[in-house]
């Protein structure tokens, strides 16, 4: 496997995907109680709100125990990105990542995201500057093309002339974008997938980190995968079953101690929720990444319904969160808490 994009060590084999109004800095320190390895990213974050906002640390800012973690930004003027690389680096990210596969119509708009599959030598142009503005490893997520692109020819061209600009990783979502007459939840199940064609892609690059996105909803699909390509993605399904992630540090990471509960990620997330309420965080944003945990057990509805009825009340503290694990919690399921860090 190639490994020189993050130096010594191994492209990691598996990563939460970057999700809109999901993957911000609270679900991602909840993930990481879940899986010490998995790779995360933050939400997609225009260079614009990063270098003409007020406050680029809402954007910017996270925990020390969310590592390994990838910054994704949307953008296509090379000078911008090579600056939000630059604060990427300063910021203590492992990756800094180019969206070139979301369709909604924010980035129509801006003709960033999907829209720069019509563009590679712009993606060129903009990895180049990235890459001469930081050390970290600059990354490509893209589609295997949009609109009536060809998935062979016009993929290729792509993926080539990216690559002769220096970028080593292609994180690739194996559908089609369709920018105009598809919502971005239809360009999520509509297109059909086509693994095979990312598969020909790491034989035609064998070179190349190619990792697959796109429709993948359990661990046993990802080890497949693996056979075919370095890294899998997965997001929705993440989402709807966060604790999906139990058991990758030991299928692909080779951890032999035992994961944490569902309970006792509960418990040990508590000290962070106490953390972020007494700098101002509101509690309905805290819970929001638990919503799931409990998905199908008994007691899942009661508990998401107290913490999704009771969070956005004044008043309301981490004690709400106990009382919504009481109806679920094993008594026989305890931790000790630790200062969050």
């Amino acid at each position: 496997m190639t490994t020189s994009a993050w130096g010594p060590r191994p492209y990691p084999l598996f990563s939460v995907a970057p999700m809109l109004d999901v993957t911000d800095r609270h679900y991602r320190t909840f993930l990481r109680l879940i899986s010490q390895e998995t790779l995360l990213y933050s939400e997609m974050v225009t260079t614009g709100a990063l270098l003409h906002g007020h406050h680029p640390s809402r954007f910017l800012d996270y925990s020390a125990a969310e590592h390994p973690l990838a910054l994704q930004l949307g953008g296509s003027q090379p000078s911008a990105l090579a600056e939000c690389a630059r604060m990427a680096e300063a910021w203590g990210y492992d990756e800094v990542n180019l969206n070139v596969g979301c369709p909604s119509d924010r980035v129509q708009n801006n003709a960033i995201g999907a829209c720069l599959m019509a563009q590679p030598a712009v993606v060129a142009q903009c990895i180049d500057a990235m890459q001469a503005a930081t050390q970290l490893p600059v990354t490509v997520k893209c589609r295997i093309g949009i609109d009536d692109q060809d998935e062979d020819a016009d993929l290729t061209r792509f993926v080539q002339q990216v690559s002769e600009a220096g970028c080593q990783i292609f994180i690739l979502h194996a559908r089609k974008a369709w920018l105009k007459g598809l919502s971005p939840k239809e360009n999520r199940e509509i297109p059909p997938l086509n693994y095979e064609r990312v598969y020909r892609l790491k034989q035609a690059f064998p070179h190349l980190v190619i990792g697959l996105n796109g429709g993948l909803t359990d661990l046993d699909q990802c080890e497949q995968a693996l056979k075919q390509v370095d890294s899998v993605m997965l997001g929705r399904a993440i989402w709807n079953n966060p604790y999906l992630l139990a058991e990758v540090d030991r299928r692909f990471f080779a951890h032999t101690r035992p994961p944490l509960s569902r309970h006792q990620v509960v418990k040990r997330y508590l000290p962070y929720v106490e953390s972020r309420l007494s700098t101002g965080d509101r509690l309905a944003h805290l819970t929001r990444p638990l919503m799931n945990l409990f998905q199908a057990m008994p007691g899942a509805r009661r508990f998401r319904r107290l913490l999704s009825e009771q969070a956005h009340r004044p008043g309301q503290d981490a004690r709400l969160i106990e009382q919504a694990l009481a109806l679920v919690a094993d008594p026989s399921d305890s931790v000790t808490l630790e200062p969050f860090s």
